[in-house]
């Protein structure tokens, strides 16, 4: 019986740890998006923060008119990051994006979040970015997204 118990404590404590280690890279998964993704490039437009977050490989994929695939680089990205910049639309003075997390899923060193993406008040995409970690900390690799209707 005595073992029997000592199995469930140590189950128990092992469940814990991993729980605690399961939240740990939610909220670094959480960072990395609000910093290079929120902050650095829809608000701000720094280069920088967009670097620390988003692996340079970093592909947006869309759906354009009659239901053709789009691809946007990261580098393409951030040419039209500095052009707002200098075209003073950038940073983000009215309306600023802000975000909510509906889920993030992790698997090992690949994970998966679902976001809420606001314009000012409203509610204007449902994001799917997906995630790697590298030498130990998460970059942004891809992104899907749902715009919702006018």
């Amino acid at each position: 019986m005595k073992k029997i118990i000592s199995l469930f404590v140590m189950l128990f404590i092992i469940n814990m740890a991993f729980a605690q280690d399961i939240e740990e890279e939610k909220k670094a998964i959480q960072k990395v998006i609000q910093i290079s993704y929120v902050e650095g490039l829809q608000n701000e437009g720094n280069l920088e923060k967009i670097d620390q977050g988003i692996h340079p490989d970093f592909v947006l994929l869309g759906i354009g008119e009659g239901e053709t695939m789009w691809k946007l680089p990261i580098d393409k990205w951030k040419e039209k990051t500095v052009k707002k910049l200098e075209e003073g639309k950038l940073p983000r003075k009215d309306k600023p994006v802000t975000i909510k997390f509906l889920s993030i899923d992790i698997t090992g060193t690949a994970a998966v979040a679902k976001i809420e993406f606001y314009v000012g008040e409203k509610l204007t995409y449902i994001d799917y970015i997906s995630l790697y970690k590298f030498e130990g900390k998460w970059k942004m690799v891809n992104k899907i997204f749902y715009k919702l209707p006018a």
